[in-house]
């Protein structure tokens, strides 16, 4: 069944054996992430931290396990969490083909409707923001649903960016321009001298948080897709104090509006790279004007920097089961013949692997420049092609193709030599090479770069084959032996039902 709320979620993994429920005190400043962080390192299942102050907070609720990084995000659309990586892509690529609209309730009916602070009644600080890394700049709400208009159409954009609480009433929200939220912001409402106006909402359900991290196409309405992912339509109510709508079912929501040509210090922040990301910036200050909420309210959060190496969280999680299977969709739906697009496990929004049928140098090469000039680019420096019969998700198999078939004279390519946005959160340029960022627009200018690890077909027939049964029942051949099932790290037990 798939889940309406974060709540619904939450039993869900309860009910698998999959949530700690944490009952003693924990503080917002530090305990909370380090316990989450600890869990995340060692695979083990998600925190539900119930006595933190006013409210409940719950770290990292969307990471997968190591080996299988979207077997939660599945859980949090209904579908079987032991479905084969090719599986769970197709059914989400399905859902994607048929969005569904979204239908309004009224107050009465809308759970986030529970509580509500207007005016001098407003304070952030009600509520534990957590403070998440030792030498962060403040207190962060990181995990949410940013809902912004296009002041010139019925457009409105669902996004997730960050915003560091600086007192009851007001916060600085991370905004980088090449990405649509940010543009609206800059070149349409900042423009004009207007507010934008602006909802952050926080603990929606699975599918609209799942929406906000997807690179779903400018002009589009992320409620329909996100109506799509879960087969029914999700739930909108209006605002109280702009003309807004929210997921109705959200565990609490910020309204307000960012303020043109104001700004307040943003960062450092320890970012998804796993390093501490500085030194601190001026971004938009957001002035909060309600806050409506669930009585209890669960706050979301990520332990960004977790999430590379060897271990999971919620962003490189989402970026596996959500950004992956709708990237595979858009470079389909825009002509390219595309079997997979996937990002490389445990190095989120870096490197995406891509395996098509149509190898030859100008055909990647116009889907290289596709790739690149669009929004979601801006995190993303390398595409790796590799042949249809090699599975993007497989880092073994993609080494492999690098290995065997990528030619370092003629087949890694350079594109846009510093002439392509960046997202100044990398840590290989320096300051100086990232230019002036002092605004928050991502000024800074880098080259990207794809390499053809594809085959040309030359050598295919010399090549071992990849037979998965053959391998998988191998294994199994040795688990009956008496081999312990986490030793056999050279098959993925999903990899036998693709």
């Amino acid at each position: 069944m798939t889940t309406s709320s974060l709540r619904q979620y939450l039993q869900t993994l309860e009910t698998n054996g999959d949530l700690h429920r944490i009952s003693e005190p924990v503080s917002w400043n530090l305990e909370a992430s380090a316990v989450t962080m600890l869990l995340n390192e060692e695979d083990s299942a998600v925190p539900l931290f119930e006595n933190v102050d006013s409210a409940r907070l719950v770290g990292d609720p969307y990471r997968g396990t190591q080996r299988r990084p979207w077997e939660r995000i599945a859980l949090g659309l209904g579908l079987p969490s032991d479905l084969s990586y090719r599986e769970f892509y197709e059914a989400v690529i399905e859902r994607l083909k048929n969005p569904i609209e979204p239908v309004t309730v009224s107050t009465d009916d809308a759970p986030c409707k529970e509580e509500i602070q207007t005016g001098d009644d407003v304070d952030l600080l009600d509520f534990p923001w957590p403070y998440i890394h030792a030498g962060d700049g403040g207190r962060y709400s990181n995990l949410h649903t940013l809902v912004a208009p296009d002041p010139d159409s019925e457009w409105v954009d669902w996004s997730n960016h960050r915003t560091m609480i600086h007192d009851g009433e007001t916060s600085s929200v991370l905004l980088l321009a090449g990405e649509q939220t940010p543009n609206l912001y800059y070149y349409k409402y900042e423009k004009r001298d207007e507010p934008m106006p602006v909802a952050i909402t926080v603990g929606a359900e699975p599918a609209v948080q799942y929406t906000s991290v997807m690179w779903i196409p400018t002009g589009r309405n992320e409620a329909e897709y996100a109506g799509g992912l879960k087969q029914e339509p999700v739930e909108l109510v209006p605002c109280e104090t702009n003309d807004l709508s929210v997921p109705a079912t959200a565990e609490l929501v910020i309204e307000g509006e960012i303020l043109p040509n104001e700004r307040r210090d943003e960062g450092p922040f320890g970012d998804y790279f796993g390093y501490m990301h500085g030194p601190r910036r001026s971004m938009p200050l957001f002035r909060v004007t309600g806050i409506t909420h669930q009585t209890d309210p669960i706050l979301p959060f990520c332990v960004e920097g977790t999430g590379v190496g060897h271990s999971e969280n919620t962003t490189s999680s989402m970026e596996i089961g959500c950004v992956g299977p709708d990237a595979t969709l858009g470079l389909r739906t825009a002509g390219f013949d595309v079997e997979c697009c996937a990002p490389w496990k445990s190095t989120p929004r870096t490197i995406y692997a891509i395996s098509t049928e149509k190898t030859n140098p100008s055909y990647l090469h116009d889907m290289a420049n596709f790739i690149f000039t669009t929004w979601g680019m801006l995190h993303v420096d390398f595409f790796i092609f590799v042949d249809a019969d090699v599975n993007p998700l497989n880092q073994r198999e993609v080494l492999e193709a690098l290995a065997l078939h990528a030619d370092p004279d003629a087949d890694f390519h350079q594109f846009g030599v510093e002439t392509m946005p960046k997202v100044p959160l990398n840590i290989y340029q320096t300051p100086t090479e990232k230019g002036d960022i002092q605004t928050g627009t991502s000024k800074a200018k880098t080259a990207k770069a794809y390499i053809d690890a594809t085959s040309d077909g030359a050598g295919r027939e010399a090549q071992p084959t990849h037979d998965i049964e053959r391998r998988y029942r191998a294994q199994k051949i040795l688990e009956r032996a008496g081999v312990e099932s986490s030793e056999l790290s050279f098959v993925d037990p999903g990899e036998a039902t693709q």
